[in-house]
């Protein structure tokens, strides 16, 4: 019966023909009235279904033969066939951390060999082995995807495991060699090569495949390509690096002996390309932070947060609290071997240097390499004069002249816009001079290489010294080699026709660079063609193009600006480039809430730099455009986990503004206030009252900036008057408000309500396309599933929130789902993989800074090792999230409440009377703070089991009745709780055992909670 069942579970929804059913069960002892004995099996099977609780007809005959009918997600082996597809697509585009969840989602199926208790059964064998196969295929590309994320150093010890089991597999090994590499283990890598041409010798007489033969050879050439490690932020570089071979190495050299270094040299002299060539030889993880930008220095820490991808919870303290921006970059960096590029920092040297000192005391793994005009003046700092690049002196030889590297920095550029071009006797003299004339200066070169395409080399040359004859008579103070390069690019400015200059100089109102629609509506009349423009400006040099984005470098963009200033264009060029953006943000946010969030995020993503630009300067010139842009950026800042890279423009903002918002602006102001509030407690209050101002609005439905719903119900919570008082007439406002109805059904303890209203939000959400909000009503309804203990519904939800918050990019939602989602392996029993995911969640938590998700999978890991025996793990498990979760959030609350039951139980369990009563009583405390009901009914719960203790067995009894009364409905199925009851029968006997439960259940709320001393939660 169970080889019948098999077969139809491995066809479930099919058909599966009696030939073949036959064959598979009885093989070559086919019996004699076979189809007799198949029906009998069948009839077997379904009675057997049928007193497992399953419906009569789950077994189902027609034309096709035998049919389960089941749907094929509910069966692991078909599950597991389609999230290893998946991973594997996923892998393939690129989408690593999608293709991670799911290839561990697949792989956590496996609980052992397949079909193990139907191996006998003629069928099986082929069966088994393909299912192995395919599960070795998935823990390849699991491997695959570990190595391009860097986790070199953790994957050795399980590839060395699964190769020792299958030693032919050759990709396998070459995974293996390459974790090994990365590792800095190349002997190993080697040897792990050679004993597979070995055991492929004497196996199958075979050599290794040109596969494994090019990872070797890699290995032994020390490709860097074999180690790959994340690179954020590094600018991809156009064109060849000449000249610098030399400086490569000893600056590489300087980095393994120090941990700051810094690159100093004038403008021009190529610090910049020079960091970022010595970034790809090491091996380390790399980040690159332009700090350009930045107009303050005290936004020198923010600005690294992006860069890493570090994520904040929200808009205000209710989600996430306020952190300092350098404590979550220590709590990030601190245990990763990590190389900072910090560039451009010399017009914020000394808060780079306070930054910098504070972060290398903390983080041991970490080094920095600064670029900057100056340097940072701080003990331990290395200094390294970059130099302009060496050009032939007099004396030189003509045959040795092209060998120096300001001639071949010419030469190389000169063939990119002239590809005829050489450097021979009849073009060594103007090259020669015009090198002189430059100071070797790299960006003064290839700004005069690129003139190639309009001059000669002798007219370039002429041009040239026309030109410094001039400019000598200028500024004399200034140093010379910040002299050449102003005459290079003024000389390149002089050359510009003058709507060519025109379009230069107010480029230089973008921030990251431009579009090509923002060029033409905000820099361009309409008589002139902006592509012809942009195209002249190109071939000049003077622009690039990335991507679809115009950019400057950032020299000739100072330069231009300058130009920009004697126009008197700026004021107004300033104010349309805000009004564009404002436009910009507008239309986005109405696409934000539905089907082409993912297209719009993308649009917002990329315009950050200006969008941020836009919002500094109407700070002050323009406060009703800021307070009107600030509040077109908050979903987008929701969604991004971007609150405190607004939050001082938004507390200056409210300076300017004052107490009173401006009219027709009330909830501008709010969201304004709610930005400021994300690092400054003190505004919480004024943020309240902002929130409770608009309570008209809300219960009629009203809103304008619908994420106004979402922070009431953060700040305020979902209490009647947070609630509309009819259905808003917005299909998303009126999803939400199904989100909102459900969490006050939780809180209130009925499940019920807050089930169907969760799925009326679900297909609320789904109905106008919004992933962000679909994924929080399922992670509402998986949160039921676990408390009623449907494991497998529990399953299906959470893996589709995970899924939704991977494709938003919501980093910070999607880690927080993988927790539950460990937590919901816990309740099935599987504490291995719960204890896996945990583990992962956690790492990742620490190395993106979020101190509340690492603190949530550090307890959940505390739970386990409870489950599992080991009290002192639990203990020190537990405590060390504890000091994780210490703000006053509700998430953080929510997270300290379970740790503190966790303590309480510990100590419970070490027989620890008092201590066990202190940490419940602290988690009623928490629970009662945020009027969670349900979760102060599990601390009582566990007070009455700290009565047990001390021989109260009545007493027991009561705060077990207590409970319900507190939480408002009776208690769920818990083995804790039903030990507890057992435990006071035995002492009072069930007859006074029921009386004073009764007794405690027909308790108010308020009476039950004064049964323990405590006072009710102000309504």
């Amino acid at each position: 019966m169970r080889s019948l069942l098999a077969m139809l579970l491995l066809e479930a929804g099919r058909g599966v023909g009696v030939r073949r059913l036959v064959e598979g069960l009885y093989g070559g002892h086919t019996p004699r009235d076979s189809g007799h004995a198949l029906q009998s099996q069948v009839s077997r099977l379904r009675r057997g279904l049928r007193a497992a609780g399953g419906a009569e007809d789950l077994v189902r005959f027609g034309p096709s033969g035998y049919r389960l009918v089941v749907d094929p997600d509910d069966v692991d082996v078909h599950r597991f066939e389609r999230l290893a597809g998946e991973g594997r697509r996923a892998l393939a585009a690129g989408d690593h951390l999608h293709a991670a969840r799911l290839l561990n989602e697949a792989l956590a199926l496996w609980r052992g060999p397949a079909l193990a208790d139907v191996t006998n059964a003629p069928f099986a064998e082929a069966q088994a082995a393909r299912l192995e196969e395919l599960r070795l295929a998935t823990i390849e590309d699991r491997a695959e995807v570990r190595l391009v994320r860097g986790d070199h150093r953790d994957l050795v010890a399980e590839l060395r495991e699964v190769v020792a089991a299958h030693p032919l597999r050759e990709r396998l090994r070459g995974q293996l060699m390459r974790a090994l590499y990365g590792s800095g283990r190349q002997a190993e890598a080697i040897e792990v090569f050679e004993d597979a041409r070995r055991t492929l010798a004497d196996e199958l007489g075979l050599d290794p495949s040109p596969e494994l033969g090019s990872v070797h050879r890699a290995v032994l050439q020390a490709e860097r390509s074999l180690a790959e490690v994340p690179r954020a932020g590094i600018p991809a570089q156009f064109t060849s690096f000449v000249g610098r071979e030399g400086e490569l190495k000893r600056v590489g050299d300087l980095l393994r002996e120090a941990r700051l270094i810094t690159l100093t040299g004038p403008g021009g002299v190529g610090k910049t390309r020079l960091a970022i060539e010595v970034a790809g030889r090491e091996a380390d993880e790399i980040c690159f932070v332009d700090l350009a930008p930045i107009a303050d220095g005290a936004a020198a820490p923010q600005a690294l947060i992006n860069a890493l991808g570090f994520r904040e919870g929200g808009l205000v303290p209710a989600l996430s609290g306020p952190l300092d921006p350098t404590d979550r970059l220590v709590t990030g960096l601190a245990g990763r071997r990590i190389l900072l590029i910090l560039d451009n920092c010399e017009h914020v040297a000394r808060d780079v240097a306070r930054l910098a000192r504070r972060l290398l005391t903390a983080c041991r793994g970490l080094r920095i390499l600064i670029t900057s005009r100056e340097r940072l003046d701080i003990t331990g700092e290395t200094l390294y004069p970059v130099r302009p690049l060496a050009f032939p002196p007099p004396e030189t030889a003509d045959l040795d002249m092209p060998g120096h590297p300001a001639v071949r920095l010419f030469a190389d550029r000169a063939a990119a816009v002239r590809p005829e071009f050489t450097v021979d006797g009849a073009t060594m003299g103007a090259v020669l001079r015009i090198c002189r004339a430059l100071d070797g200066l790299p960006l003064a070169i290839e700004l005069a290489a690129a003139r190639l395409r309009s001059l000669t080399i002798e007219e370039i040359a002429a041009r040239l010294d026309d030109r410094f004859g001039l400019l000598s008579r200028g500024d004399r103070s200034a140093a010379p080699r910040h002299q050449t390069l102003h005459s290079v690019v003024a000389w390149s400015w002089d050359l510009l026709s003058r709507s060519e200059q025109a379009l230069a100089a107010r480029l230089t109102v973008f921030s990251d660079g431009a579009t090509l629609p923002a060029v033409a509506e905000i820099c361009v009349p309409p008589d002139d063609e902006v592509v012809d423009l942009l195209a002249d400006l190109i071939d000049k040099s003077l622009v690039e193009i990335d991507g679809g984005r115009y950019r400057m470098l950032e020299t000739v963009r100072e330069f231009c600006a300058g130009r920009l200033a004697g126009t008197g264009e700026g004021k107004r060029l300033r104010a349309a480039h805000a009004a564009y953006f404002l436009g910009l943000a507008q239309t986005a946010d109405a696409h934000l809430r539905g089907p082409d969030q993912l297209e719009w995020l993308a649009v917002l993503d990329a315009e950050r730099g200006n969008l941020h630009a836009a919002l500094r300067w109407a700070v002050r010139a323009d406060p009703a455009l800021a307070l009107r842009l600030l509040a077109a950026l908050s979903w987008h800042g929701q969604l991004r986990g971007l609150s405190g890279e607004r939050a001082s423009l938004a507390a200056e903002l409210l300076e300017v503004i004052g107490a009173e918002p401006p009219a027709g602006l009330d909830e501008e102001y709010t969201l304004c206030v709610a930005h400021a509030a994300s690092s400054d407690n003190g505004l919480d209050r004024r943020l309240r009252v902002r929130l409770e101002s608009l309570r008209p609005s809300v219960a009629g439905g009203r809103l304008r900036h619908p994420s106004l719903s979402v922070l009431r119900l953060m700040v305020i919570g979902p209490g009647g008057t947070g609630l509309a008082e009819t259905a808003p007439a917005d299909p998303w406002a009126r999803a939400f408000s199904g989100l909102e109805r459900g969490v006050k059904g939780l809180l209130d303890a009925d499940p019920g309500e807050a089930a169907q209203a969760f799925e009326a939000s679900l297909d609320g959400f789904r109905a106008v396309g919004d992933r962000w909000g679909a994924a929080a009503a399922l992670d509402q309804l998986a949160m039921l599933a676990d408390w009623r203990v449907d494991v497998a519904r529990f399953a299906t939800l959470m893996a589709e929130a995970i899924d939704l918050a991977g494709r938003l990019g919501a980093v910070e939602d999607m880690t927080r789902f993988l927790v539950r989602n460990a937590d919901g392996l816990i309740t099935a029993g599987r504490l291995a993989a719960a204890r896996a995911d945990h583990e992962r969640v956690a790492e990742f938590a620490r190395r993106t800074g979020m101190l509340e998700t690492r603190a949530g999978a550090q307890r959940g890991l505390g739970e386990i090792a409870h489950l599992n025996g080991d009290l002192t793990a639990a203990r020190e498990l537990y405590e060390l999230a504890l000091r994780g979760c210490e703000r006053e959030s509700i998430s953080a609350g929510f997270t300290r409440w379970r740790i503190l039951i966790g303590l309480g139980r510990i100590a419970q369990d070490g027989h620890d009377a008092d201590l066990a009563r202190s940490r419940y009583r602290q988690a009623l405390a928490v629970a009662l703070g945020h009027r969670n009901f349900p979760a102060a009914a599990v601390a009582v719960e566990g007070m009455a089991g700290v009565a047990l203790l001390d021989d109260a067995g009545e007493r027991a009894a009561l705060l077990l009745g207590a409970s319900v009364a507190v939480r408002g409905i009776p208690m769920p199925a818990d083995p804790e709780v039903a030990r507890v009851a057992a435990g006071a029968k035995d002492l009072v006997g069930a007859q006074t055992y029921a009386s004073a439960f009764a007794r405690g259940t027909t308790m108010t709320r308020d009476q039950a909670l004064a049964l323990l001393g405590v006072a009710p939660p102000d309504a």
